[in-house]
């Protein structure tokens, strides 16, 4: 385990790095030495999904290296502009599960909260890259339809702030939801999924940990991270801060062709986790969005490297294989 460093003193401001993100897909392959590949580039799939990537990630990225597990990632390219069959632009049924405005109830005893449509770092990947954010986001309206849809069902327990990405919000935006579940009797534990600490560390920063520290609520934070390049020392250190304040830190990945799907890739990236107090938790099958099927990893080769993956290391470290099927009542394990 690394030890934890103290916040520095004049800690980099995130909403400012964040501004100064990379916007130009061009701009990151002349940055990595890659002009040769810029007509791969979409300009159909950028306009639709825009291209979003924080110059601290990018920095991660290996130069001169067109194949890099991150910059697949986040690359626009003329495969997504391919219409592919069986593939749909809502891919787990986040529609037809809507509860009010921004609130997904999919799931016994726990309601998901689409806290906003913004994320530091668009992943090419997104089961979410269609979703119709304008009219679908929790704090609309000062969040009061989605607390008061939480308040009137006794049977939910537990709270997922989602998105998009909860942590792209301010901090003050974010107590001023959890001020007004505090009233909710029967909410008994609070869960964000993000990929900030991942991307853009510094969200990490003094503000957000009060605000954690202080919660009512066992807190749960899955992190999203999809290769062990992603977690450097800067990452690691934002996620021991966290742990600081109590939080439960999971991780959870997406098999992606040409990013991690190869069982070495996958076990470093669980010893990385683990080294930073994170434990697996999902590895996802790709939800089936329409623009990600050259991600498409099949079945049977998840299958075969999950079974490598046990063969490795020991179970705490294996996360569960899963698939997300509209209407399930649940995640479904693929074997």
């Amino acid at each position: 385990m690394i030890p934890v460093k103290p916040l520095p003193a004049q800690i980099p401001n995130w909403q400012q790095l964040w501004r100064d993100s990379l916007r130009d897909p061009l701009e990151l392959l002349e940055l990595l030495g890659l002009t040769g590949f810029s007509d791969r580039i979409s300009a159909t799939a950028r306009a639709g999904f825009a291209f979003r990537v924080p110059r601290g990630f990018a920095a991660k990225m290996r130069h001169g290296d067109i194949h890099d597990p991150l910059l697949r990632q986040v690359l626009p390219l003329l495969e997504e502009d391919v219409l592919s069959p069986g593939f749909s632009f809502d891919a787990v049924g986040d529609l037809m599960s809507r509860g009010a405005a921004g609130v997904l109830h999919k799931y016994r005893g726990r309601a998901l909260l689409v806290a906003t449509g913004s994320c530091a770092i668009n992943c090419r990947y997104c089961f979410r890259r269609h979703f119709p954010y304008a009219e679908e986001t929790a704090a609309a309206g000062q969040w009061r339809e989605a607390v008061d849809y939480l308040r009137n069902d006794a049977g939910i327990h537990e709270l997922i702030l989602s998105g998009g990405d909860p942590l792209s919000l301010a901090t003050p935006k974010l107590a001023q939801l959890t001020d007004a579940l505090k009233h909710i009797p029967h909410l008994k534990r609070l869960r964000l999924h993000t990929r900030l600490p991942v991307v853009l560390p510094e969200r990490v920063d003094a503000e957000l940990l009060e605000w954690l520290s202080d919660l009512p609520w066992p807190v749960t934070v899955v992190i999203h991270a999809n290769h062990g390049n992603e977690l450097g020392p800067d990452v690691g250190e934002a996620l021991q801060r966290l742990r600081q304040t109590g939080a439960t830190l999971l991780n959870q990945s997406v098999l992606l062709a040409g990013v991690n799907d190869d069982a070495l890739s996958l076990q470093l990236l669980s010893e990385g986790l683990h080294q930073f107090g994170v434990l697996p938790y999902y590895l996802h099958q790709l939800d089936r969005v329409q623009g990600a099927a050259h991600f498409s990893v099949p079945d049977a080769r998840a299958i075969a490297l999950h079974r490598e993956l046990m063969a490795a290391l020991p179970g705490y470290l294996v996360p569960k294989l899963v698939r997300e099927i509209a209407g399930e009542p649940n995640k479904s394990p693929l074997y």
